[in-house]
This record gives structure tokens, sequence and C-alpha cells, in this order.
């Protein structure tokens, strides 16, 4: 399991539950896609509305290990499996706050595009430089 270096909290709502009284599986992507993005954005300078390159993601995975449903108070937390010259493979737990145990792990794959033509293109200076300087590359 990789060391989170990150932690990005994921409140959950009433509405998160599905009939069997425990978090639906698409929360799970809801909450690593928003974790991601709010990380990128914050700590690494997205702009999703500049111009600039955007993040796509390309490919998406879940596993579930443990039940968690509302009034939960989860995190997310965030390391890098890898980074290549256009993409990120991210590697996502989804804990319990201040737990180290995820409920489920996953992985996103971005890849950046320009934001017009939709074509592959470097991963933005900044948030290369913020995933080397904050995020744990996965073991």
């Amino acid at each position: 399991m990789p060391a989170y270096r990150v932690r990005m909290p994921f409140g959950t709502r009433w509405n998160d539950n599905d009939q069997y009284g425990h978090l639906n599986n698409t929360v799970y992507y809801e909450a690593m896609d928003t974790a991601v993005n709010t990380w990128m954005i914050r700590a690494a300078g997205l702009d999703p509305h500049g111009g600039g390159p955007i993040a796509l993601c390309a490919a998406s995975s879940c596993e579930f290990h443990a039940a968690t449903g509302f009034p939960a108070a989860l995190e997310v937390g965030i390391a890098v499996e890898r980074l290549g010259t256009t993409s990120i493979t991210w590697s996502l737990g989804i804990l319990p706050a201040g737990e180290d145990g995820p409920v489920a792990t996953g992985r996103f794959t971005h890849v950046f595009v320009d934001a017009i033509a939709r074509t592959p293109t470097p991963i933005p200076d900044g948030i290369r430089a913020a995933v080397e300087r904050e995020l744990a590359v996965a073991d």
C-alpha cells in the first residue's frame, strides 16, 4: 500500500447510501476524481477554464475492501503510481478520517490534452513540479 502524503477530506452525504445502506459504488469514483482535481487546482496550478492543458480520465478502477456509508467522515489518500510525459496514474485510497487502512483503493490515469484540440500534450511544468515535490510514488 502506498504512503499517502496528501489526504483530501471527503464527507459523505445522506444520499450517498444505496438501498443496501452502504456507500454507493459511484461515490467512491466521485471522491477520487474530486480529490485529485482539487489537489491539482489548489496545489499544482491546474486551471480547467484557463485555456491551457487539461487532464482527462483515460482509465479508472476501484477495489472495495470494507463497507462504509453516511455519516462516515472519509479522506482520499493521493499518491502517484506513474508519472509519464503526458499522463499521470494516480494511486488512491478511500480511508476513514485519521486512519491508515483503506475501505477502498483505486487508480485513475489522467492524460493531459490541449483544451481545444484534445490532443495529448506534456504535463504542465507546475503540475509535474508539485507531483515531484508533494506526492510519494506508490510502492
